[in-house]
């Protein structure tokens, strides 16, 4: 079995439970998923089976969307109303104001993962040293903000759309929110809405997978290449094919076509072969990884 299976993950469970039950379901060991959800949140989690495992580091379409309930005047020490409360503040926040400081959470800005994060600093992960009350110094990293409006807002609570590069922490955004507006702000909700070009309508519960035939699940399953759309494709001729599954590089002036500086998705007819990418300096398709 090999391929993408979109889950929408219920609140609870971890991004690694799933996987587990996956498992099971799918009576293989090879599976990974593209990208961790913290146990409160819910909505899209695409599961990669078998040789599928191995596009995990290469999707091209890292962005991620979001709706994200949010709770003004509370501070707490996750970002997020599962943790603890450290301050609670009166709110009178004009819609005009809150609005503008929404703008400046656009586009290309510093962000530092909070601690109750799956981070690594010194080899350790962040969470476990803040469960035991310690905290340490984080380097802010560099995310990039699509999108982000608001859904709906009363004065006190309400929801934002945010679409993000992979990475961002939306709690985080919501916290920097509160702290800008001088009030604090926790996330109350989140649900994944996007993740690596799947969205809400091909995410199905892990009941509703539990439920199918194996027959079912192999029908289901969304083919390999098609998370690599966003690619340019080379096509092999049959000499080439066997050349290439043979792990030769081939002269890219014998391939028939301009090159860019970027990831190919490799075919021979309607056949995926793999990822490559050209290396002008030898006039070379380099395989990246062998499907």
């Amino acid at each position: 079995m090999n391929g993408v299976l979109c889950v929408y993950k219920e609140k609870d469970y971890t991004s690694f439970d799933v996987v587990a039950v996956m498992r099971k379901i799918c009576g293989t060991k090879k599976i990974g998923h593209g990208g961790t959800l913290d146990p409160m949140a819910t909505g899209v989690l695409p599961i990669f089976i078998g040789k599928a495992t191995k596009a995990i580091d290469l999707m091209p379409d890292n962005t991620k969307g979001y709706r994200a309930g949010f709770r003004l005047g509370l501070v707490s020490d996750t970002q997020d109303i599962t943790g603890k409360i450290i301050s609670q503040n009166a709110v009178s926040i004009k819609n005009s104001d809150f609005d503008t400081a929404l703008q400046e959470f656009k586009g290309r800005i510093s962000q530092i993962p909070p601690m109750y994060s799956a981070v690594k600093v010194n080899g350790k992960r962040l969470y476990d040293l803040a469960r035991k009350g310690i905290e340490v110094e984080r380097k802010p990293r560099q995310i990039t903000v699509f999108s982000i409006e608001v859904d709906s807002f009363d004065g006190i609570k309400g929801y934002l759309n945010i679409s993000c590069s992979k990475g961002t922490y939306v709690r985080t955004i919501i916290h920097d929110l509160g702290q800008k507006l001088g009030c604090g702000a926790v996330m109350t909700e989140l649900e994944r809405t996007q993740s690596n070009g799947l969205n809400l309508d091909k995410a199905n519960t892990l009941d509703f997978y539990k439920q199918l035939s194996s027959n079912e699940l192999r029908e289901m399953l969304i083919p390999i290449d098609s998370v690599f759309q966003g690619f340019p494709k080379v096509i092999l001729d049959e000499k080439q094919c066997r050349m290439f599954k043979n792990g030769v590089r081939l002269d890219l002036k014998r391939l028939n076509q301009d090159f860019d500086d970027t990831y190919y998705s490799v075919y021979h007819e309607d056949e995926f072969l793999g990822i490559a990418s050209p290396d002008f300096t030898e006039s070379s398709l380099v395989i990246i990884k062998m499907f």
